[in-house]
């Protein structure tokens, strides 16, 4: 359903209609049901609106509930509601996609299909990239699961790093890290089931980084240097033309993207807890 995806289907009058309405009612969840306060929103702002021509934005969080997207957004100040500025967003094909109206409903709210287990090359990916090369924001969840429990960062899954890497612009890279949104939306609140509506009177966190630039230059040959003796799987990957990567390189720099990333997000997600827990 890419048609449906495209800002020009039926005008674009869709997509505005959607982002328009689940924009309110995320706002609604955050500020009348509950109380969200953001740190260094400013940072997020600045580069969602102000950014370079050209030059695309990933920003990655943890993921404690099916609600973090797009209730993160909705916090005073943002435009959430404006289709324009609104991010992209990988979303997990076995939930989000499950039937016609679903795919057609989060396709034009600028969501893009992902199998989990299917791989980085993936035929969506290719679609990612395609956003990311035009300049876009992509937001995605690095861990690829909801996690409850208030637990160090996950080793992440290499999709983020992979298109990172392929982009034609090195994308900003913002870490953020929330809490709060288990409250809002258990996994397990009745019957081992998320409630039917988000819970009220609760309190969200949401903490931006700073931004991650990466030279891929140099990245590059490091892992063109440190995997010539990696032996690797018989199936083989594309090369990345534009460094010239095999597989064993690939997946060398992957993990050195990653481990950048969770590292940055592991720190945010520790001195925000402290701060989470003082103020809950």
């Amino acid at each position: 359903m890419e048609w449906a995806a495209k800002g020009s289907h039926l005008g674009g009058v869709p997509r505005r209609m959607v982002i328009k309405v689940v924009g309110t009612f995320a706002k609604l969840v955050a500020n009348v049901m509950n109380t969200t306060k953001v740190y260094n929103a400013h940072t997020l702002l600045h580069l969602v609106k102000s950014r370079p021509s050209g030059v695309p934005l990933i920003t990655v969080s943890n993921h404690m509930s099916t609600l973090d997207d797009p209730v993160m957004w909705a916090f005073r100040g943002f435009p959430i509601t404006d289709a324009r500025l609104a991010r992209w967003a990988l979303a997990a094909e076995d939930i989000c996609f499950k039937n016609k109206m679903l795919s057609y409903f989060f396709r034009i709210g600028k969501c893009i299909p992902i199998t989990r287990g299917g791989g980085i090359y993936q035929k969506h990916m290719d679609e990612a990239l395609d956003r990311l090369s035009s300049g876009e924001w992509l937001h995605t969840f690095p861990e690829g699961k909801v996690c409850q429990e208030d637990a160090p960062i996950r080793r992440l899954k290499w999709g983020t790093a992979s298109l990172i890497a392929r982009a034609p612009v090195t994308p900003i890279v913002l870490p953020i890290i929330h809490h709060g949104f288990q409250k809002v939306m258990p996994e397990k609140y009745m019957f081992d089931r998320r409630p039917p509506i988000p819970l009220f009177n609760k309190e969200i966190q949401i903490v931006v980084g700073e931004p991650m630039k990466f030279d891929m230059p140099k990245l590059s040959n490091i892992a063109l240097s440190m995997s010539r003796d990696i032996s690797v799987s018989d199936a083989q990957w594309p090369t990345i033309q534009q460094h010239g990567l095999d597989e064993a390189a690939q997946r060398y720099l992957f993990s050195m993207i990653s481990d950048q990333i969770r590292t940055a997000m592991e720190k945010l997600r520790s001195a925000s807890t402290l701060l989470y827990q003082t103020k809950s």
